[in-house]
């Protein structure tokens, strides 16, 4: 396994972690669910099938254990209400134009909720500044054991607050 690389300034902090399965996908997903507070933006990007909903899961199950957590593609929108703030999962994929995405009513969840959006790309110029974004790289087709490549990137306050990643698999 590679060493996670790592980058951090004042207004940015970058981390590249190695992920073998789903697993490690929702454990990530879970270790960043701990760091959540109301008003902050998670992005998550990759093809089709990288994990991205699989991430979802383990940050939502974090607050709401065995709840049933579906990929948002047709729906665009599911909402989860938590002890600590309601999440939005929002998945964009089927946008057509970032001016759609108003009609979506994301403000409100940034106002007392935390955001979670699939295909970010899709909102434009519209992203809040201030958040974390996730990047899961497709898997290896040679490679038996999905291996994944997951680039975090902290944007604006986020960036003092992530600090090393790698203890993921440890839960702590």
């Amino acid at each position: 396994m590679l060493a996670p690389a790592m980058s951090v300034s004042n207004t940015s902090f970058f981390q590249c972690l190695t992920l073998k399965g789903e697993a490690e996908t929702a454990a990530l997903g879970r270790r960043i669910a701990r760091l959540l507070r109301p008003g902050d933006t998670v992005t998550l990007t990759g093809p089709l099938g990288a994990g991205k909903t699989v991430f979802a899961r383990g940050l939502i199950r974090t607050f709401l254990a065995g709840e049933d957590v579906p990929s948002p593609t047709f729906t665009l929108v599911q909402t989860y209400e938590t002890e600590r703030f309601p999440i939005w999962h929002v998945d964009l994929y089927r946008l057509k134009a970032a001016s759609e995405v108003r009609e979506l009513g994301l403000d409100e969840a940034l106002e007392r909720g935390v955001l979670l959006i699939e295909w970010p790309d899709r909102m434009g110029h519209a992203l809040p500044a201030d958040r974390l974004d996730v990047v899961i790289e497709g898997m290896d087709e040679e490679d038996d054991d999905e291996e994944r490549i997951v680039k975090v990137i902290a944007r604006g306050a986020w960036a003092s607050r992530v600090g090393d990643l790698s203890d993921f698999r440890s839960g702590r």
